[in-house]
């Protein structure tokens, strides 16, 4: 941390206290929203450095106690823009891979991304789904919840023969006729859903709470918007079977590199799906920025953490919120925790045969939710959202594993039905 940096963040918040003071003694409840009225000089004095925020701490205090802190850092962030979006990591940092066919590991940097996609047979024929991680790996829970999204792709596009170590401990705790079960949808599986996985791991390059407020999101937007661009430029790979899905902060990210998809090529990625988008610490001058509606065909956005480490703002064509906008969900011990269920919740709908266990409904608090009683109209969080809806939905989870309430479901709808039909429609092109 630049000393400088400390000194000059204090000074603003020692500012922002001082007018707070006197505006309180002038107004009342008007203009409530303004982050000087969010802190006392008290609260200020027991804030943190940004050095001094890690998600080692974050987890070590209970969620309503993770929330507070990151929501009095945010105000006064808003406060004279004291954040700038500086971070901008070196795109040959920005590191990732392909999940090969066997389940390998086939490595690239943003720099030759493109290049080592022209090295593999049969990229794009299907589905091509990019996980832009947001947390480091290195941090046990992220690690944790970002494997089993990509073993629960691995699974669904067959790209490994066999469960996982961890997959075969759990499995033993199943009944037999569970267990023929799962190998039951595997096969009926295997003739319907192929595609690629590819993994940018933006989450390891951002070392510290500093990294993570001040990060460029439009910058490294732009960065893997480009690449994109050269995916279907280059490769061949039509943007209507790309499905870009961002972690926290990497769910802006998303955002901004479909916007500068269609800023390039005048057409839009099919689906952006982002997992408990971050607040935004750090925005640019004059300019609007992250993830909305708009920057692909179909924006979906599911908050578990709307008022901790994420953002209670509807963002999307389509927003859930499970247990309605809270700063966690049943089961997380703290902010960073409820933040990753997102990734965990959408990790269990793309398993096969679990595409419909998340219903959600129409609501616009969680209040009206409770009052209906659960019913209204009904969508499916996760893989399975159907492209037509549109609003704020709410829903009930369980507290740990499987977390969806619903029992595994019929055949789904939305992107894989349409992907169906245009994969059709092409091949009756090539052979007309």
């Amino acid at each position: 941390m630049n000393p400088l940096r400390n000194l000059c963040v204090l000074a603003c918040f020692v500012a922002v206290a001082l007018a707070t003071n006197s505006y309180r003694q002038s107004n009342s409840l008007n203009n409530y929203d303004d982050p000087s009225n969010w802190v006392s000089i008290s609260e200020i004095e027991q804030l943190p450095t940004l050095k001094d925020v890690t998600l080692r701490r974050l987890e070590g205090l209970t969620v309503d106690e993770g929330a507070s802190l990151l929501d009095k850092m945010y105000h006064l962030a808003q406060f004279n823009r004291i954040f700038k979006p500086e971070y901008v990591p070196e795109s040959s940092q920005i590191k990732g891979y392909f999940v090969g066919e066997n389940g390998q590991k086939i490595e690239f940097n943003l720099d030759n991304f493109v290049q080592t996609v022209k090295r593999q047979t049969n990229f794009g024929n299907d589905e091509v789904t990019i996980f832009i991680e947001g947390l480091p790996q290195t941090w046990s829970q992220a690690n944790k919840a970002n494997r089993k999204l990509i073993e629960a792709y691995a699974q669904r596009y067959n790209l490994q023969p066999y469960p996982s170590q961890q997959e075969t401990d759990e499995q033993k705790s199943n009944s037999d006729e569970q267990v023929e079960q799962g190998r039951k949808q595997n096969q009926e599986q295997e003739d319907k859903t192929t595609g690629d996985l590819v993994v940018i791991a933006l989450g390891n390059v951002i070392g510290d709470f500093e990294q993570y407020v001040t990060l460029n999101v439009e910058r490294i937007g732009e960065m893997i918007g480009e690449r994109l661009v050269e995916l279907t430029n280059e490769v061949n790979v039509p943007q209507e079977i790309i499905h870009l899905i961002g972690q926290g902060p990497a769910a802006h990210v998303a955002g901004i590199a479909g916007r500068h998809y269609t800023r390039q090529t005048g057409h839009k990625l099919r689906r952006i799906t982002g997992l408990d988008p971050a607040r935004l610490y750090a925005k640019p001058d004059n300019k609007l920025t992250g993830l909305a509606r708009g920057d692909a065909d179909f924006v979906d956005a599911i908050h578990t953490s709307a008022y901790g480490m994420g953002t209670p703002e509807r963002l999307a064509d389509v927003d859930f919120y499970p247990n309605g906008p809270a700063t966690g969900v049943p089961g997380a011990d703290n902010v960073v925790e409820a933040s990753l269920r997102a990734t965990r919740y959408y990790a269990e709908s793309v398993r096969p045969g679990n595409e419909r266990n998340f219903p959600a409904v129409a609501a616009s608090s969680y209040r009206e939710y409770k009052q209906n009683n659960g019913y209204g109209k009904r969508a499916y969080m996760g893989i399975a959202t159907s492209y037509d809806i549109r609003g704020d939905y709410m829903l009930q989870v369980n507290s740990k594993s499987p977390f969806g309430r619903n029992t595994p479901a019929q055949t789904q709808s939305g992107y894989h039905a349409y992907h169906q039909s245009w994969k059709q429609q092409q091949q009756q092109r090539s052979f007309a």
